[in-house]
């Protein structure tokens, strides 16, 4: 770990998880041009506005997998999330303004994460990280050397804690557990600039495309849960993994075709008629996970048996394949009801990495 945090300590500013100088400088042109990224740019800069004058709320483990809705831990869990949003917004309104109250803000609310939280190795737990480690990779060039070890040693330990709960044998080792655990790491990977990580997910996504994925399209997680609901939640993880190693690394591991002749975009293509209406789902029927069913009875609404599918809740990961895809904006307005160019700031992002 020591050795790992010297190499990060080092590491150049290269931001292929957040945005670099120069596609800020673009974003910063599009916000001035376009009335719908201005919009999507403002919510984020109130957000950091009101962030200014809260304080972190860390919790000390993150409570979400396998807990069900009205669970004290989940809502304390889901209560703490919200400084996630928190620090992404202040790490980027520093970044295009360059006031330094937004980047003092970041850093107290990425130390108070890093000194309390404590990573379990769940995946699913871990997923909602995702902003933190945004967060520090917009603003990590700008840390003194105490806070950048202590928020190093705290994404290094999610990491590895990740690894080390990796259980070959099981389900998780290849279902929607797999896909969160890579795109987790390679974020932090990429970071970090820590090869051994960034070797995890590339390594990884291969072997997790030809295993999780079907040749007609479909996924172990639709098999297993005979929902689209898991689906659509395999394929979030893995289209931003993948939208992060085309950044880094130029292969474009969303076209990539498997041995077994599977792949993301295939996966993404079985998904489009459900979500354009041609056809529907009675989700979780015939699901051979018994927490659905308990989800059911808990009076969980979306995860009683037979409910059909709305095609709204697959609107995240079409909005990832659009930066592969950029005609998944004509479906992506149709579902939204809009004629905005932007709608959501994922679009604007993949515009701006494009």
């Amino acid at each position: 770990m020591l050795a790992l945090l010297a190499v990060c300590a080092v590491s150049t500013r290269a931001q292929f998880v957040s945005l670099n100088n120069n596609e800020l400088d673009k974003l910063q042109h599009l916000v001035v041009t376009d009335p719908s990224a201005k919009t999507r740019f403002n919510e984020l800069q109130k957000i950091a506005d009101e962030a200014l004058n809260e304080a972190p709320n860390p919790i000390d483990t993150i409570h979400s997998e396998g807990r069900l809705a009205g669970d004290p831990k989940k809502i304390a869990t889901s209560a703490s999330l919200k400084d996630m949003r928190k620090m992404y917004a202040l790490a980027l309104i520093y970044r295009t303004g360059n006031d330094k109250k937004y980047l003092n803000k970041t850093v107290e609310y990425l130390d108070a994460w890093s000194k309390f939280n404590v990573p379990n190795g769940d995946p699913i737990d871990d997923t909602n990280l995702d902003q933190a480690v945004e967060a520090y990779d917009l603003i990590k060039g700008d840390l003194n050397a105490a806070d950048n070890k202590l928020i190093i040693g705290w994404l290094l330990q999610t990491a590895q804690m990740e690894i080390n709960k990796f259980k070959p044998g099981r389900e998780t080792a290849y279902n929607n557990w797999h896909s969160h655990r890579l795109k987790e790491i390679g974020e932090i990977g990429f970071a970090l600039n820590s090869e051994k990580y960034q070797r995890y997910a590339i390594e990884g996504i291969k072997k997790q495309i030809s295993k999780n994925l079907l040749p007609d399209g479909s996924s172990i997680d639709f098999k297993l849960r005979d929902a689209l609901h898991y689906h659509v939640y395999d394929l979030e993880p893995l289209l931003k993994l993948a939208i992060i190693l085309k950044r880094a690394t130029g292969f474009d591991y969303y076209n990539y075709v498997s041995e077994e002749q599977t792949s993301i975009k295939k996966s993404v293509e079985w998904l489009l008629p459900y979500l354009n209406g041609e056809k529907t789902h009675g989700e979780f029927v015939n699901s051979t996970v018994s927490f659905d069913k308990k989800r059911a009875n808990n009076g969980e609404k979306d995860y009683m048996a037979g409910t059909l599918f709305n095609p709204k809740n697959g609107i995240g990961a079409l909005e990832l394949s659009e930066y592969f895809y950029p005609d998944a904006i004509n479906l992506i307005d149709k579902l939204r009801n809009t004629t905005q160019s932007f709608p959501d700031w994922q679009l604007v992002l993949n515009t701006i990495k494009r």
